[in-house]
């Protein structure tokens, strides 16, 4: 028994040795002992203390999507957690500076996270939509179509598989379609009040932007009317031109 015990502590002290000529790997073909990065428990959550009672903090601009582009999948799976780790940070110390009753320094930080993480999606779903456009010659990503709400306006849907289809679910046909949300008096008359109002916001627009352009052209009457009319291409230059806002108090050349 003896024998068969230091038989086995001698194959393990082998197994744990690293041999340099076969990558790390030690003579029975087991990998090395290897550790992981050091974690600092709950204070990696916090800002440093040199930042602690600071009012204003030095920091950079967002990432922009010129420079991830560049950047390879590696890159930017390392990246995304880096932005993560400090969005977690930045709401823990946004949340302990508000229990404390302290201002908040920079705010903006946090704008400027998820600003570059949000570039970091953009990446990665042009890179997906590339690929397989490539492969497949479709997006990949799941159709969205124009459909009704239960208000009576359209908004864009992104199908989904669903366990009985469209025409075999009689209990969504009937509350939804037949007499249900969108043939109901309630939604009809919604949509008919939300179209007039619709249709004021647009004539209180058109009648401002003809208005302003009756101003300009009494303030400047000698103005480019080519630049004007680029500038404002809902309005009537000729009919703001001859309506009487548009004459300025000068006298005519002759």
């Amino acid at each position: 028994m003896s024998l068969f015990r230091n038989l086995l502590r001698q194959t393990r002290t082998l197994s744990l040795q690293i041999n340099p000529s076969r990558s790390g790997y030690g003579v029975a073909g087991v990998k090395g002992f290897h550790t992981t990065t050091k974690n600092q428990d709950l204070m990696e959550f916090f800002d440093e203390k040199k930042n602690w009672n600071e009012n204003n903090i030095k920091v950079g601009r967002s990432w922009k999507l010129d420079e991830l582009r560049i950047k390879s999948n590696t890159d930017l799976h390392k990246l995304w957690y880096v932005l993560l780790k400090e969005r977690n940070m930045l709401y823990t110390m946004e949340h302990e500076c508000n229990d404390q009753v302290k201002l908040f320094p920079n705010p903006e930080r946090i704008d400027k996270v998820e600003e570059s993480m949000k570039h970091i999606e953009t990446v990665v779903r042009e890179r997906n939509v590339a690929y397989y456009q490539l492969e497949t010659g479709e997006t990949g990503e799941r159709p969205v179509e124009e459909v009704v709400n239960l208000f009576g306006l359209p908004e864009n849907y992104s199908q989904k598989e669903y366990f009985l289809p469209k025409f075999m679910n009689t209990r969504w046909i009937k509350t939804y379609l037949d007499h249900g949300y969108i043939n109901s008096v309630a939604v009809k008359k919604f949509y008919r009040l939300y179209k007039e109002k619709q249709h004021n916001e647009e004539r209180k627009a058109r009648n401002r932007d003809f208005n302003h352009v009756q101003h300009l052209l009494k303030r400047f009457p000698d103005m480019d009317m080519d630049a004007l009319k680029a500038e404002y291409p809902n309005v009537d230059i000729e009919k703001a031109k001859r309506s009487k806002k548009a004459r300025g108090h000068y006298m005519p050349k002759y």
